[in-house]
């Protein structure tokens, strides 16, 4: 019943919303030959989630298509590609499916399972608060999943409710595994941490370190979310919420809903605890916790009706996937490191049956309070909830001015809040850009968020737009060339087809698809097609000895090749019984052809056919494969064989004439 139950609470909102404000490229579309692109979904920071048709096996599933301008970001492909090699690992009933992973041209793609329905976001924003039966029966999923993923070895990083799918059907599937990481591989990451504000979990925050506790403490701010309809730490900006991660616990639900079950305010304080050392150590622990917790509330409590007073009040500040600038010194920052895929997934398959055995977890210590932050980074976090970034403060004595958040705003708007800040602005430079709109800031040198000492200068990047480039004229070029042409300009020579040409050398390009001087995004594919030269006609010979028929379809233009096998044939021994291309083909200049060589005729038994009436001789000897003639004596008036020319028993090469005399009266 609880697949019925959660489906009810999706009817609500169908999952599939098209913009259709938009013109989309990949609508109408066949992908890589094989998927059709239908409809747009849903647009993220990395990718664009298109409803698509494989028409090789039709079915309907979705497409996750990285944006083309990060398809050139070796990075990016890589993270992309390790979502796909993560998820495949998991053959889980609670994980969305990975089919397929590939590219065409600029486009690199997951294919992925299609699960018609909504989000657990769509379920908060149309009905607030959820009744604690039915936010179990979407936790315990989500824990299975996530439980699974632990166990094979990695952490998911970015959960929260927009990545809980929930079906028509009533299943919950965990999706968008773009940041799963091993969890061996936890590092500090230059200062950043990537994930959503109002999930990430305090050492994320502090350390940029993430292991499977960081999911735990995402799910208990999601359980805490889905008994109150409200985010627990809120705030007009991300750096609000941040400090409110850091330096505040996650409140009990029950003082936002009265009524609530104190097993529920437990749950909440085990799994969002600021000390990761005080939580469930992965999903399969707490899902151990939340099943004990369910068995232990009555049928009343389970169904208590939450007031419905807060739908959609959410804290938009921490609903975006980003990466934000840590608190830290400068000296403690380290480089990115490149993270290795998941390991292999281990035998330890978790699977949520509803009843599930899960392991003994260890009593879960209560949600302690952290100890009292040093008074530097208490500053640092103050000056981020200010927003303010011209904060002025000592570190060995000497004076610092932090550079502001200044991206995507006007060049006006980012000069004003730079000067304000006690920081000079440079020269200007500008470049293309296909995220930031014409004439806003798409870099800043320093990075938003590094200290200058006094009144530094800071050199603001403004975006032209998105990049348009022409195709070039390539006709007569040879292909080598082309490609290059095209490389520079920022371009890729797409399919390339061959045709035969009178007036362009062999190998040089005729024409392009689209025709020279139209303009095209950058790295758009440009189809080509290239010259076979002029046609040769095929000369037929069939019956010609090797040498006469080489010489022949040299002096043509082609080339020429000997099967190794001779067969037998009509031809002469040593003669050529066939050709590759028949007499009156076209061919371009140097193609082969090839010749294969007779071994002469099949010597086959002849039939005795003496005594026979000349129409049952004849079949008989064209049965066997010979031809028949037939010589009648004087007076003409009999039907029988008086003899043949080949005696019955003897052999004669296969098509030869074999005579027969039919007797006279």
């Amino acid at each position: 019943m609880r697949g019925a139950r959660t489906g009810r609470v999706c009817a609500a909102r169908r999952l599939v919303a098209v913009d259709t404000t938009l013109q989309d490229p990949l609508v109408g579309r066949l992908l890589d030959g094989r998927y059709r692109v239908d409809a747009r979904i849903a647009v993220g920071g990395m990718a664009t989630v298109y409803r698509a048709v494989d028409t090789r096996l039709d079915r309907v599933l979705a497409l996750k298509v990285m944006h083309p301008q990060l398809a050139a970001d070796a990075a990016f492909v890589e993270r992309f590609i390790r979502e796909a090699k993560s998820v495949a690992r998991l053959a889980h009933p609670n994980v969305v499916g990975v089919f397929d992973q590939g590219a065409e041209g600029a486009y690199v793609y997951l294919a992925m399972e299609y699960v018609p329905g909504c989000t657990l976001r769509d379920v908060l924003r149309e009905r607030g608060a959820l009744a604690p039966r039915a936010a179990l029966d979407i936790l315990e999923p989500v824990l299975a999943a996530l439980g699974a993923a632990h166990r094979a070895g990695f952490v998911h990083r970015d959960m929260k409710p927009e990545n809980v799918l929930i079906g028509d059907d009533g299943r919950v599937k965990v999706a968008d595994f773009g940041l799963v990481r091993a969890v061996g591989s936890a590092t500090a990451t230059t200062g950043s941490v990537l994930g959503t504000v109002s999930y990430l979990a305090p050492e994320q925050i502090e350390h940029g370190t993430a292991d499977t506790r960081a999911d735990v403490y995402a799910c208990g701010v999601v359980l805490y979310e889905m008994l109150t309809g409200a985010k627990p730490h809120a705030g007009d900006t991300p750096a609000q919420v941040l400090y409110r991660h850091l330096n505040t616990d996650v409140p009990a639900p029950s003082a936002a809903v009265p009524g609530l079950a104190p097993g529920l305010d437990g749950l909440v304080a085990a799994a969002a605890a600021r000390s990761p050392e005080a939580r469930p150590y992965d999903a399969v622990a707490l899902l151990g916790l939340v099943l004990e917790a369910r068995a232990a509330l009555t049928d009343e409590q389970l169904d208590a009706v939450p007031p419905q007073a807060r739908p959609g009040d959410r804290d938009t500040a921490g609903d975006r996937t980003s990466v934000i600038a840590r608190a830290v010194p400068a000296e403690e920052r380290t480089s990115v490191i490149d993270l290795p895929p998941p390991a292999e997934t281990d035998a330890r398959e978790v699977r949520h049956t509803g009843r599930m055995p899960a392991p003994e977890p260890p009593a879960a210590p209560a949600a302690r309070q952290l100890p009292p932050r040093g008074p530097l980074l208490v500053i640092a976090a103050v000056l981020l909830v200010l927003g303010l970034g011209a904060g002025v403060w000592y570190i060995n004595s000497g004076q610092f001015t932090r550079v502001p958040a200044v991206l995507g705003q006007t060049e006006a708007a980012a000069t004003q809040r730079i000067t304000g800040a006690g920081l000079d602005v440079g020269t200007t430079k500008r470049a293309f850009s296909d995220v930031y709109e014409r004439g806003t800031v798409m870099a800043v040198d320093p990075a938003p968020g590094e200290r200058l000492r006094g009144n530094g200068t800071v050199v603001l990047t403004l975006s032209r737009g998105p990049e348009i480039v022409k195709v070039p004229h390539l006709v007569d070029k040879p292909l080598a060339e082309a490609r290059k042409a095209l490389e520079k300009e920022g371009l890729v020579a797409g399919v390339v087809t061959r045709e035969f040409s009178d007036s362009v050398a062999r190998g040089a390009v005729i024409g392009s698809d689209p025709e020279p001087g139209t303009e095209r995004a950058p790295d758009s594919a440009i189809a080509l097609v290239v010259s076979k030269g002029s046609p040769i006609d095929v000369p037929d010979v069939t019956g010609e000895t090797v040498a006469d028929a080489t010489a022949a379809l040299q002096e043509a233009g082609l080339t020429v090749r000997v099967a190794p096998e001779r067969v037998a044939s009509p031809q002469d021994a040593g003669s050529v019984a066939a050709q590759s291309l028949p007499e009156g083909s076209r061919a371009a200049e140097g193609d082969a052809i090839t010749l294969t060589v007779s071994k002469g005729p099949e010597m086959i038994e002849v039939p005795d056919v003496t005594g026979e009436t000349a129409e049952d001789a004849r079949a008989a000897l064209e049965d066997a494969g010979f031809e028949v003639e037939l010589k009648k004596t004087f007076p003409y008036l009999g039907d029988t064989v008086a003899s043949q020319s080949a005696e019955g028993g003897s052999t004669a090469p296969e098509g030869s004439t074999i005579t027969l005399t039919i007797k006279g009266l």
